[in-house]
């Protein structure tokens, strides 16, 4: 039996206009120009150059405000924006970031990790089933240099795809030979051997030398222990009286390179960052700009649009008449549209960034860390009367060249702490003097997670335990036991 039922649900969707606007607004510098090349060779109406005054037609588009979500066409902004709608939620927290997140733009260079490594098979004068079996191992190697597809596969591998028989007792010989080509340590299996490939390197390079010697016995029979910086468990181990060959052997050790594979696994990634707001300390007053780059001159084609007046005059009767005048004022339309985008991109990135400059001040006037204010999305968003999303993704991918360098965005927003005179500070200040208090410290006794957090407290910041060790991880330090030193 069939029932029916009335349910009612709450959904917002977004015009064509604001998802263009979104996406602009995500936008860094370095990738505008790219943008707006695009736009123009997609859309024949729309120029470069000065905005010319124009007679308003009815094809004006509508105003791309804030809160406007009208529009004849609402799309569903989930299908256009994916996950970044949440991304920059994350800074609401403590401002820490990563620099996996900064753009990059690959430029061509130089020869691939497995084109170097080719060549070098090259001089092994191989036969031609030998050499596949070699460049079947290289090609298994990943851009860090490491091998870590089990044999047994690569076996498999060849059998397949090259019709060779072979077994692993012939792939671990071949292996051997391709570990002794440049750079030292490539095609290892694990980090133990890598380093053991690069010191066995070295000792065949040098006269006998005792704290190589050393260092090979370490990662020989210690490996679990020096890991975990158990000193005293490897000198017992190793029979080794004199502390000063095992201080030299562990310096020996961490001076290797444990990816060999370096840049060279692919094309080099040079970082170009441009900033996309520039402020300047004129006295005391703030000067803010935003990056030229950031206003294109854009127009709509007077060409174009005299093209729709007359075809708007004539005879509307004729079906493909009627279909240029649709085409031509969907092209009018979106050129429109996409330079009103262009300038609310505009006007949002300053209202933005003149709001945090204003919030963060003391910072701006001096550029001392200890200087920063607590200050979240919220904040923001608040003072300047837009949505968090917004201001997230003007604070994504942007930066700021001042008088003290380049800053990312994300930098000026932090959590606050509380202190035990009643005063909220920055999360910033605190990983500050977390970070003194580590590098002050006996390497030979690290400060545990517990004294730090009463040396903290100390100093007047209410803290726990659990806080000092999320800080301490985002400031890429160790627990106390790897810190230590002999």
């Amino acid at each position: 039996m069939q029932k029916l039922s009335l349910s009612q649900t709450l959904s917002q969707k977004l015009s064509p206009q604001q998802i263009q606007f979104i996406k602009l607004l995500q936008v860094p510098t370095a990738e505008l120009d790219t943008r707006v090349e695009e736009e123009l060779e997609i859309n024949p109406a729309l120029e470069e150059g000065r905005e010319e005054p124009e007679v308003q037609t009815e094809s004006e588009p509508e105003d791309l405000g804030e809160g406007d979500l009208s529009s004849t066409e609402d799309l569903n902004v989930e299908d256009y924006l994916g996950e970044d709608d949440v991304s920059g939620y994350k800074m609401q927290g403590d401002g820490n970031y990563s620099e996996d997140e900064d753009r990059e733009m690959p430029i061509a260079m130089q020869t691939s990790l497995n084109d170097q490594l080719e060549m070098q098979l090259g001089f092994l004068g191989l036969g031609e089933r030998n050499e596949l079996i070699a460049k079947q191992l290289i090609g298994s190697i990943e851009s860090d240099g490491y091998i870590r597809r089990e044999l047994d596969a690569i076996v498999n591998d060849l059998a397949f795809s090259q019709n060779i028989e072979t077994d692993i007792e012939e792939l671990e010989e071949m292996l051997k030979d391709l570990q002794t080509f440049d750079p030292p340590g490539i095609g290892a299996r694990n980090l133990k051997e890598c380093l053991l490939l690069q010191l066995e390197r070295k000792q065949d390079e040098d006269d006998p030398d005792e704290v190589l010697e050393v260092a090979i016995n370490i990662l020989t029979f210690c490996f679990d222990e020096f890991t975990k910086k158990h000193y005293d468990k490897i000198i017992k181990k190793l029979n080794l009286e004199d502390e000063g060959i095992l201080k030299e052997a562990v310096s020996a050790i961490t001076k290797l390179n444990p990816k060999p594979g370096g840049v060279s696994g692919g094309l080099v990634k040079t970082q170009y960052l441009i900033p996309d707001f520039i402020l300047h300390n004129d006295d005391g007053k703030m000067d803010l700009t935003l990056n030229s780059r950031n206003a294109p001159e854009l127009r709509v084609s007077q060409s174009y649009s005299d093209m729709f007046n007359a075809y708007d005059k004539s005879d509307k009767k004729d079906k493909k008449l009627k279909e240029t005048v649709s085409f031509v004022k969907q092209k009018l339309d979106a050129a429109r549209w996409f330079i009103d985008a262009i300038k609310q991109r505009q006007n949002t990135l300053l209202r933005t960034m003149d709001s945090i400059v204003r919030y963060q001040y003391s910072f701006f006037m001096e550029g001392d860390e200890t200087k920063l204010r607590p200050m979240i999305l919220k904040d923001i968003a608040n003072e300047i009367n837009m949505d968090i999303s917004t201001v997230s993704r003007v604070a994504n991918s942007k930066s700021i060249q001042t008088d003290f360098g380049i800053f990312p965005l994300k930098y000026f927003f932090s959590e606050g702490i509380s202190t035990t005179s009643g005063e909220d500070v920055s999360s910033r200040e605190v990983k500050n003097v977390l970070q003194q208090f580590i590098d002050g410290e006996d390497k030979k006794k690290p400060l545990s997670d517990d004294k730090l957090e009463k040396s903290l407290k100390a100093r007047g910041y209410n803290i726990a335990r659990r806080t000092v060790a999320k800080y301490r991880e985002q400031l890429n330090i160790p627990v106390a036991r790897l810190r230590k030193e002999l």
